[in-house]
């Protein structure tokens, strides 16, 4: 019989049964037994003469006992009102405290429900111990994460694609670093092609969990950085920051699975192609345009290369490159954050489809992760590729790529550095300096004396190429060395203001380096301004005001759709 049922039964009112826990404070049901039950006996007590002890004056009840409802009396003359007020009451309160157990109840399942289901959640992740991965995330520091694609082929329906029998190489890589104010971020592609050498790096035994150390291997593809020789993500960490100095703090792996399953849970990816694609080799077929993909389909796109420009690996990148940003802005939109159906079909795609290192490898991180990434504008979000050319050594038939020496380290350096690849705010502030406005003479024009004052070896030859080559400012010279100094200067005679403006707006230097005084004679005894590099230098092409990096490299920003041709 249910509470209702028991209280009318013994004759007792259903809401007094709802009772105060003093105790507590929460209301709970108490419940007497029905007619035909026992109650169970306690232990008598008795008093001091050897009889029945009476201790009803001093005992302390933790709750309130029920009260019997009384046998019906009649009302007294002129009680119509106030028996009326009483039965108002008495139905208020027997709403109120259904109702207050009711949501109780509900709030209480709720609770416990998202519980279980956080902890579900949690064990999709796979987390793996690797070297080289730090210990925990934190936000309040930029952080460099490596995204890799494996081409093996586990999984229902992906017989078809990769290498048959991989191990899973590192097929697609990306490495995303994400700025300390969270104002930018760049998505640097790594060709898989690019030759390198892999350096010795530390792995667990598959078999015995030991840690061994896997020797290096010299002139190989990047691909070979996971996988072979049981080379895990770690071994790949280890050679990113062997090629271009950064340092990467946590990796994230993901199998031919996640594309499919990722890319279905926000209900398709929106992407372009310039003219209509038939590809016999992936099957995939789109007319020119704009399209939805999901599925099979998705990945069939990313995996598409003959299709598409010289129909090598590095056009398939910036097919890839324009379906991560859309995904990223599908995954950011209020379409998906408020549709809590896409929202479950989110997380678990993407907790089942991870391998994530043990530093990273909880919700709780992943979800910090997330929420960090998205503080950054689409429009400051920068995909890229590392500058390269042709291996000369493939001969005719070009199957590799080598670092283009002269813009790749222009890139490393910035992300070194923290510098954005897009227009930022510190980049506006910069502008208004009252040093930095007026007439700018043509790149050409500039005539300028370099110094090295920075302690690093090498910097004002760097420069000096780099000023050269790519920013057409051809009346410059390498003077040599100088003292030491924290901040790089540039030093001009009046007559040379707009020739320093132009300069200054080259190299990103702020207001404060511009010095008005002395130019002094160049070479060809020419009035020259004087650049000293101080340990303020980053490296060639890197904004010394920490605005936006001048890079050789073709780039795109997650807020734009550009058409893969």
């Amino acid at each position: 019989m249910d509470a209702q049922g028991r209280g009318r039964a013994d004759d007792i009112d259903p809401a007094d049964q709802w009772v105060l826990n003093p105790q507590t404070g929460d209301y709970e049901l108490r419940l007497t037994p029905s007619a035909g039950e026992s109650k169970v006996p306690g232990p008598r007590r008795t008093g001091p003469r050897g009889g029945p002890r009476d201790d009803r004056r001093n005992e302390q009840r933790d709750v309130p006992p029920q009260r019997r409802r009384r046998a019906p009396q009649p009302p007294p003359a002129g009680a119509n009102r106030r028996r009326s007020k009483t039965k108002k009451k008495s139905t208020a309160k027997k709403v109120l405290l259904w109702t207050s157990g009711g949501v109780a109840f509900v709030v209480l399942a709720t609770a416990a429900g998202g519980y279980l289901y956080y902890r579900h959640l949690d064990g999709n992740i796979t987390a793996q111990d690797v070297v080289g991965a730090k210990d925990g995330f934190s936000k309040d520091e930029a952080f460099n994460i490596l995204v890799i694609g494996t081409d093996k082929r586990t999984g229902k329906g992906n017989e078809g694609y990769g290498d048959k029998g991989s191990v899973g190489h590192a097929d697609t890589n990306v490495l995303l670093h994400v700025s300390k104010d969270r104002t930018n971020a760049t998505a640097l592609s790594i060709p898989r092609d690019l030759i390198v050498d892999v350096p010795d790096c530390q792995a667990k035994d598959p078999g015995t969990g030991e840690l061994k150390t896997i020797p290096g291997t010299p002139n190989v593809r990047f691909n070979t950085s996971l996988g072979q020789s049981d080379r895990d993500a770690g071994c790949t960490m280890a050679t990113v920051k062997a090629v271009t100095g950064i340092t990467v703090d946590h990796f994230m792996m993901a199998d031919f699975n996640a594309v499919k399953t990722l890319s279905s849970a926000v209900g398709g990816v929106e992407v372009c192609v310039a003219k209509p694609v038939d590809d016999p080799d992936s099957h995939l077929q789109l007319p020119a345009g704009k399209s939805v993909v999901e599925g099979e389909k998705a990945l069939a796109f990313l995996r598409t290369r003959h299709s598409f420009g010289n129909q090598g690996d590095l056009d398939r990148i910036k097919v890839q490159q324009q379906f991560l940003g859309s995904l990223a802005r599908k995954m950011s939109s209020g379409d998906t954050l408020t549709n809590p159906g896409k929202l479950t079909s989110l997380a678990e795609a993407a907790t089942k489809a991870l391998t994530v290192d043990k530093g990273i490898g909880s919700l709780s991180k992943l979800k910090d992760i997330a929420l960090e990434i998205k503080k950054v504008p689409p429009k400051n979000l920068s995909f890229l590729t590392v500058p390269v050319r042709d291996n000369p050594a493939d001969g005719v038939v070009h199957k590799t790529v080598i670092l283009q020496e002269s813009a790749a380290p222009q890139v490393f350096d910035a992300i070194k550095s923290d510098v954005s690849l897009t227009e930022t705010k510190k980049k506006q502030k910069a502008a208004q300096d009252a040093k930095l406005k007026g007439p700018k003479s043509a790149a050409a024009d500039v005539r300028v004396d370099l110094y090295n004052g920075s302690g690093k070896t090498g910097a004002a030859q760097s420069t000096l190429t780099w000023l050269q080559n790519s920013e057409g400012v051809g009346k410059s010279s390498q003077m040599g060395n100088k003292p030491a100094q924290d901040k790089t200067t540039l030093e001009y005679s009046p007559d040379q203001a707009d020739q320093a403006r132009r300069l200054a707006d080259i190299m990103g230097l702020p207001g404060a380096a511009l010095k008005e005084g002395k130019s002094e004679t160049n070479d060809q005894g020419l009035p020259a301004l004087v650049l000293i590099l101080g340990k303020d230098f980053k490296g060639a092409g890197t904004p010394i005001s920490g605005g936006t990096a001048k890079v050789d490299a073709v780039k795109t920003t997650a807020d734009k759709t550009v058409c893969a041709k």
